[in-house]
């Protein structure tokens, strides 16, 4: 077995670092950019007379970067080359992940706003599998060329993990004699609405409360008429642009439909492993940065007279941390490898479970290890004057979204267990 990482990966990764030194940090450097990312990082980024959105030029600063990154080569590194990109995988981008998160808070790689250097576009596979020829030049082309952007209408007020019981709803209706659906529903957490063109609607159309068949993707323009932002819901991060919306007769032609009528949940759930292997890397990085941060203050501080690292208490909440850190980065790793080396639709039959334990064991081990880093800078670590707030608050919402951890368990129990998976089968009674 060969652990290495790929000495072409290496050096790839050495082309980012000199590009993050000589392109985006000056950036960050320029004017007061740096506000973005002191103290003042959550002031700076939110405009609180618009409802707590962010901020015009914190967006403007992220576009920059992006365009930047895109000329550089690097934006659409995971991309299709068709679409510009270098196809990067899995492995690939688990790494890049990891360590851009080890850097620490950046406008390389801002999470908070799923910004990096090196994009990911789970969009771009569900256009490219569902979509039809004039969906994909408009939504991936369009979608690089900045004239479109999605956003993902799924979760509803009083539904969330579970997207079978959704109350939208969409009934057929022609309109001056084109064929088409009348759409009405609620709702919530449609993150990006206040830049999206469109929102990629899912309401259903058929079947039975609890089905996941009869459920429908729908391509809404944004604005419509109907469509409409009740609120923006305030997080324990700030700025939000998670809005609730409401959907009141909100009419799109046949031609709206993206996938296969009644099929929109596959469509759904089909490119969640690479976004949570992606995810689970980011977090894995942010808890090493914690973990290395608090071994440096630790080793510079000396209370009494002595260092801060030579306690006990210190060391072994540490010793603890830095140790799950490197048996999940394995993991991570090793999954996401195997990912790239099987056909896609074989990933959710055979290692569905491994990348739901990547995922939720990592968003909850940075959760760990940015307390531990808070604890051990005292008084300094609780303050916005460190970033360990921060990574806390934002990665908090991990454990929540991109499915629950208690929905990923339930995934790695039901393979466990032989309900799902290659074990299916195997404690049957005979």
């Amino acid at each position: 077995m060969d652990f290495a990482i790929p000495a072409e990966l290496e050096d790839y990764y050495a082309e980012l670092e000199a590009f993050i030194e000589n392109t985006i940090e000056p950036m960050v450097a320029r004017d007061d950019n740096i506000r973005f990312f002191d103290h003042r990082r959550e002031d700076a980024r939110t405009d609180w007379d618009r409802g707590g959105l962010p901020s015009h030029d914190w967006e403007d600063l992220l576009r920059e970067c992006r365009k930047a990154a895109d000329q550089a080569g690097h934006w659409r590194f995971s991309a299709p080359k068709k679409y510009g990109g270098q196809d990067g995988s899995n492995l690939w981008m688990a790494v890049i992940r990891d360590r851009f998160a080890q850097r620490g808070l950046g406008l390389h790689n801002d999470l908070q706003n799923e910004h990096s250097i090196v994009g990911n576009f789970p969009f771009v596979a569900m256009f490219e599998t569902f979509g039809s020829e004039e969906q994909k030049q408009e939504f991936i082309t369009g979608g690089f060329e900045g004239t479109r952007r999605v956003a993902f209408g799924l979760t509803e007020p009083d539904h969330g993990s579970d997207a079978t019981w959704m109350e939208t709803r969409a009934v057929r209706e022609t309109r001056d004699g084109v064929d088409g659906w009348l759409i009405n529903g609620e709702k919530m957490w449609i993150t990006g609405m206040h830049v999206a063109t469109h929102c990629a609607m899912f309401a259903r159309t058929g079947g039975e409360n609890g089905e996941a068949s009869g459920i429908t993707c729908f391509i809404v323009p944004n604005p419509t008429p109907g469509l409409e932002i009740e609120e923006w819901m305030w997080t324990f991060n700030m700025p939000t642009d998670h809005p609730r919306l409401s959907v009141t007769n909100v009419w799109v032609p046949d031609s709206a439909i993206l996938g296969v009528e009644g099929r929109g949940l596959a469509l759904a759930q089909s490119f969640v492993h690479q976004n949570r292997i992606r995810q689970a890397a980011s977090s894995l990085g942010a808890a090493q940065y914690c973990v290395e941060e608090s071994v440096r203050y630790a080793r510079e501080r000396k209370p009494f007279g002595e260092e801060l690292a030579k306690n006990q208490a210190i060391q072994f909440p540490l010793v603890e941390l830095a140790t799950q850190c490197e048996m999940l980065r394995l993991l991570i790793y090793k999954t996401a490898w195997e990912m790239d080396n099987m056909a896609h639709e074989e990933i959710e039959k055979t290692i569905s479970d491994k990348v739901s334990m990547c995922n939720y064991w990592a968003n909850r081990l940075v959760c760990e290890a940015a307390d531990r880093a808070m604890q051990v800078h005292g008084g300094i670590g609780y303050s916005r004057h460190k970033p360990f707030e921060h990574i806390y608050r934002h990665h908090r919402r991990y454990r929540i979204t991109e499915g629950a951890e208690e929905i990923q368990m339930r995934k790695v129990a039901a393979y466990l267990f032989g309900y799902l998976g290659p074990r299916r089968g195997c404690f049957a009674r005979t």
